[in-house]
């Protein structure tokens, strides 16, 4: 992949049909080590299954899937979510979830495309603050510390590694302009 790649929203439909290649990535992440929510080994059963209940949220109107595509082979390298349902006492908020880029796909600027669109679809959705977590002194907190999101705090021995053992999640969050 050399040229940068297309950010975009998938219909119900799209995520629906999209659900294996959703997987791939998913798989990918897991076994490269991500703690996101897994453990191994992930079968493809489980990872579809999941993908599967996201496109149903996305149907459903709770949820918005975007995806970055290689623009020279269309291929799925990473994706991330904007959860819109929320408890009726926070209307304002969405959680940003499950930003994955595949292991071919890093350092190319790839995940940094997937949180500004999230953030740009996010605010078009009304909202003005979002939340996230992400395992402390990863890719991914360091991406998120860049690119304007402030830490909350780190919670010890939040989650467990694909392969066992606890984890540390740092939270973050961000106050936006809903458009």
């Amino acid at each position: 992949m050399t040229e940068p790649v297309t950010i975009r929203q998938l219909t119900p439909r799209e995520a629906r049909e999209q659900v294996r290649a959703l997987s791939a990535v998913l798989i990918d992440c897991v076994e490269g080590g991500a703690s996101v929510s897994f453990m191994l080994p992930l079968t493809q059963e489980r990872a579809d299954a999941f993908w599967q209940g996201v496109a149903e949220g996305v149907a459903a109107g709770e949820r918005i899937l975007l995806v970055a595509q290689d623009p020279s082979s269309g291929a799925i390298v990473g994706t991330v979510q904007v959860i819109l349902s929320q408890p009726e006492n926070q209307p304002h908020r969405a959680d940003i979830a499950k930003m994955l880029v595949h292991r071919s796909a890093r350092r190319r600027g790839v995940g940094a495309a997937l949180m500004l669109a999230a953030e740009k679809a996010a605010a078009s959705a009304g909202k003005t603050v979002l939340v996230l977590d992400t395992v402390t002194g990863g890719d991914a907190e360091r991406l998120y510390e860049r690119i304007g999101w402030i830490r909350s705090g780190v919670i010890p021995n939040y989650a467990l590694w694909p392969k066992g053992g606890f984890c540390d999640t740092t939270v973050f969050y961000r106050q936006i302009s809903a458009a």
